[in-house]
C-alpha cells in the first residue's frame, strides 16, 4: 500500500468532504493501486497555496483503458474520508 499526496481544488474538495463525490479522475503517473491511500490537500491555484485542510481516502477501484478515457488517465473510485 502506498500513500499519495494530491492537490485538490475547493469545489472538488468540498464535494468529497460532504459525500457528493466518490471518484477522482487523474493522470496515472503515480502507479495507483487498489487499497492505496490518497491524502487530498485543499489547494488554491490562483494563490498557489494550500488551506491546510486534508482528507484521507482509500482507492477502492481503478478504471483504466476504457473507451472515451484518455490514454494514461484513470478514474479512481474512492472511499468516504477516513
Amino acid at each position: 500500500m502506498k500513500v499519495h499526496e494530491l492537490k485538490t481544488i475547493p469545489p472538488y474538495f468540498d464535494a468529497i468532504q460532504f459525500a457528493d463525490k466518490r471518484f477522482e479522475l487523474r493522470k496515472n503517473d503515480r502507479d495507483f493501486e487498489q487499497g492505496d491511500l490518497l491524502i487530498l490537500k485543499e489547494y488554491y491555484p490562483e494563490k498557489d497555496s494550500y488551506s491546510g485542510d486534508e482528507l484521507v481516502v482509500r482507492i477502492q477501484y481503478i478504471l483504466e483503458a476504457f473507451t472515451g478515457l484518455e490514454q494514461g488517465y484513470c478514474i479512481l473510485s474512492i472511499s468516504d474520508p477516513i
